[in-house]
């Protein structure tokens, strides 16, 4: 009988995981076609140097300039693709903006911020506390993200293989990833904008979602289970979540759990000082205001700079003279 028990169970769980592995195919493939990896003629742009700290990391990119006008909203369409329900709206002053409801929309809107801030192209976004979009009614914390006359978007462009492979700019967002506890690093989430300069078309090459971050990893490496107990926009997690275990045998050991671990196998001390050298620039405030823009509580965003700082200070520690000892707090 308990022969019989076991293998009953073993089956169950077999068949299972057998499930999650085709839901996990399924999402990995939806949405990818018309899709095309190109590699586009004209200037790629993915970093640039900036004065960080004169930037506005409330407003975000998009500046006070493109803020939504919600006293009208008209509806389009339904957008197809991803797991949150998105919405493509026009605006009081007929700009288009794609509206993405659920639980990303906050760690979303924080997150292309911190980037920003730092000088790496990005999406314009903002978060707006509520909005009503005709026949779909009113809902909480969406954000709006910015579909431009002036921008078109190309394709995707792979962590693997880019243009930016070896510098700095490739290995501080990679880091910048792990910082955030960002889980979702696939290919399918950069997207190339082409976006129409003074002297002519320029390609940025940005990570179009940013939704899964600012929460924890899973609770293990293992296939498929390594799901389970991972977060998004929860303060408290993220600022008990590992960011950096050690340094051993000349390379960087990092607090990620879960899939597509190996990109992160060729960053080096150098690439953290790299990036080290942006994130000192941010003050408090800039911090808070990436949080703030976001519409998190005021105890919600006092606890994403603390982890915020915490993470700053482990990259200060191990990029420091005695790197070699690293051990977090």
């Amino acid at each position: 009988m308990r022969t019989c028990l076991r293998k009953s169970l073993q089956s169950l769980i077999l068949l299972l995981l057998f499930a999650l592995a085709f839901s996990a195919f399924g999402q990995k493939n939806k949405g990818k076609k018309n899709r095309p990896e190109i590699a586009p003629s004209g200037p790629a742009i993915m970093w640039e140097e900036v004065n960080v700290r004169g930037r506005d990391l409330f407003h975000g990119p998009g500046g006070r300039e493109m803020m939504p006008d919600l006293s009208r909203i008209k509806f389009i369409r339904k957008e197809s693709g991803g797991a949150n329900t998105k919405y493509r709206i026009e605006d009081g002053s007929g700009r288009i903006w794609i509206a993405k409801l659920g639980r990303e929309a906050r760690p979303e809107t924080a997150a292309v911020r911190m980037l920003w801030g730092l000088g790496y192209k990005t999406e314009v976004n903002y978060l707006v506390p509520v909005i009503t979009i005709p026949g779909k009614g009113t809902h909480r914390n969406v954000r709006l993200e910015a579909r431009p006359k002036n921008v078109d978007r190309e394709g995707v462009w792979k962590w693997t293989r880019n243009p930016f492979l070896g510098t700095p700019e490739l290995q501080g967002l990679k880091i910048m990833q792990i910082f955030m506890t960002n889980w979702d690093v696939l290919d399918k989430q950069n997207e190339i904008l082409k976006v129409d300069g003074r002297s002519g078309p320029e390609f940025h090459y940005i990570i179009s979602d940013l939704g899964r971050t600012f929460g924890k990893y899973g609770n293990n490496n293992l296939p498929i289970i390594y799901r389970f107990g991972r977060r998004t926009g929860a303060p408290g997690p993220y600022s008990k979540a590992s960011f950096i275990k050690g340094y051993e045998k000349g390379r960087i050991q990092w607090g990620i759990k879960g899939k597509n671990r190996g990109i992160y196998k060729d960053v080096t001390l150098e690439d953290a000082r790299w990036l080290l050298a942006r994130l000192q620039q941010l003050s408090d405030r800039q911090i808070d205001d990436a949080f703030r823009a976001a519409n998190y509580s005021p105890s919600d965003v006092s606890i994403y700079r603390k982890a915020v700082k915490r993470r700053i200070s482990e990259l200060e520690q191990l990029a420091g003279d005695r790197y070699a000892s690293f051990v977090p707090d």
